[in-house]
């Protein structure tokens, strides 16, 4: 049975009933299937306004709860069974399996020991952090777990500190192998243990009455030089244009090629105000180790080795534990603001966590093979074998990944009739309102969609949740796989307004 815990068997035997009577897409009546199999004038239109065929787009509305409603046949169904690489739409897999499987109250603990004798402010010994996969350990937390440190009486480590990052087993990875972007945070690579995303995060700041701008590095890095100010653009002030603000990064010619500093040669606009950059340092592999020994460094404290990988001793109790935020939040930040590797932490955790199935031959340390099988026998459990998704790394960051509108749908209505369902739709992105949809064109639907958005070089996919002012719901999947997808998202914003206007009826 894949329901360990009593919390998901009774969750799985209390939706039984309504899950009994969801009916497959598959299942609907001929003559229905053929009334929902033309595409609306408006989205055809402005397809070939993007110079997408129809036959790139797959597609499915139906409504969120037919078996509660009465309402089995779709709106539309178009293309459902085509399995598309759905990009980060395929996070909705993801975390609603972790919903399942974990529960919203779920957290990581990342344990600290102290190997050692403490007196007068010194720890004769080493100091370990074992990193267990928490996705949001970023610079603040980090700083509290060294303040925790701090409040053991520890100031100065005669040792070194140890990082346990053996949770997770995984392949070497290039930052830049997915599209020859390795400064973008979003390639980042998942860790047991993940600091502050491997990202650097600067802040500029103007002063024009010295003419130079400063600029502050978050967190800093041991042995990596940073450029403290840059000179102010010439005959630049308040007035500087938003093509020049837009372009600021340019402008600057930063250098980040180098893994022991940071410089820029160019200069920076002082009308554009404060700005904020975050890159992906360069060097992934030592950022880990840079961070903890920058920041204890930056807190006062005294480092008489350095800071190392190494193994947590075994059968002995940490000193103490550092808690993460809720799985329910986490999966907030990677659905409104599609984290990837929030969700790869988050997918890998899923065969970490003791109970869950594995495959043969596997040891205990998490792994995106393992992960797979955890999601499939999920999948299996709750759906059947009917449109199994292909899984990579559960993030949508991939090339390899698949899923069908008819088998998404059939998700998005299962979770609708779970316990599930409102940590889940309250994660995922308010068209027109905030994460990745705040910026949405389309005023009809806004703030009366939660949808998942995904795109790729040649991949753009909406999938989620509409509210009509009658008060019905309907589930919305919509996916573009084409050279041009990222021209289709008038399209595809077209069909969640026709959705609305429809579910209206």
């Amino acid at each position: 049975m894949l329901f360990h815990s009593p919390r998901a068997r009774l969750k799985a035997h209390l939706a039984a009933g309504l899950l009994a009577g969801l009916i497959s897409l598959t299942s609907i009546p001929a003559a229905a299937q053929t009334a929902a199999q033309a595409l609306p004038p408006e989205v055809a239109a402005l397809l070939a306004q993007a110079r997408v065929p129809r036959d790139a787009l797959a597609a499915v509305v139906v409504d969120a709860a037919p078996a509660l409603n009465g309402q089995s046949a779709p709106l539309l169904s178009w293309r459902a069974s085509a399995a598309m690489n759905p990009a980060s739409v395929m996070k909705l897999v993801t975390t609603y399996a972790a919903l399942e499987l974990l529960g919203p109250s779920f957290t990581w603990n990342t344990p600290v020991y102290v190997d050692g004798t403490v007196a007068d402010g010194v720890l004769q010994g080493n100091l370990i952090i074992q990193g267990r996969g928490d996705p949001k350990l970023v610079l603040e937390r980090l700083w509290l777990l060294l303040r925790r440190v701090q409040g053991l009486g520890i100031k100065s480590i005669t040792g070194d500190i140890l990082l346990d990052r053996s949770a997770f087993a995984l392949t070497a990875q290039n930052s830049g192998d997915f599209d020859g972007e390795p400064l973008r945070p979003y390639n980042a690579a998942p860790d047991a243990l993940l600091i502050n995303y491997k990202s650097v995060v600067m802040t500029f700041a103007p002063h024009p009455g010295s003419g130079i701008a400063s600029v502050s590095f978050e967190p800093p890095l041991a042995n990596v030089q940073m450029q403290a100010s840059v000179p102010l653009s010439a005959g630049q002030g308040a007035g500087a244009s938003l093509l020049e603000c837009g372009d600021y990064r340019g402008r600057l010619k930063a250098d980040f090629s180098d893994p022991f500093r940071i410089t820029f040669s160019g200069s920076y606009p002082a009308g554009c105000g404060e700005k904020v950059w975050p890159v992906a340092y360069i060097d992934p592999t030592s950022y880990a180790e840079r961070a903890v020994a920058g920041l204890w460094q930056d807190m006062g404290g005294r480092l008489g080795g350095r800071v190392r990988e190494g193994r947590a001793p075994l059968g002995v109790k940490p000193a103490f534990e550092v808690v993460s935020p809720t799985l329910a939040e986490v999966i907030r930040d990677i659905n409104k603001y599609s984290n990837n590797v929030m969700a790869q932490q988050l997918f890998l955790t899923l065969s970490l966590v003791p109970g869950q199935p594995r495959p043969g031959g596997l040891d205990d340390a998490a792994s995106n093979e393992a992960s797979r099988e955890v999601v499939r026998s999920w999948w299996r459990e709750r759906l059947g074998e009917q449109d199994m998704p292909v899984l990579d790394n559960g993030s949508g960051l991939s090339r390899l990944e698949r899923a069908t509108p008819q088998g998404l749908a059939r998700l998005l209505q299962t979770a609708y009739v779970s316990g599930a369902m409102p940590e889940l739709m309250a994660s995922l992105p308010i068209s027109g309102v905030d994460g990745t949809l705040r910026r949405s064109k389309s005023r009809m639907s806004q703030g009366w969609a939660h949808l998942k958005s995904g795109s790729l070089r040649d991949a753009n996919a909406l999938a989620g949740y509409v509210h009509t002012p009658s008060g019905r719901r309907l589930v919305v999947v919509a996916i573009v796989n084409h050279p041009n997808a990222p021209a289709a998202r008038p399209a595809l914003e077209a069909l969640v307004n026709w959705a609305l206007k429809e579910g209206s009826k």
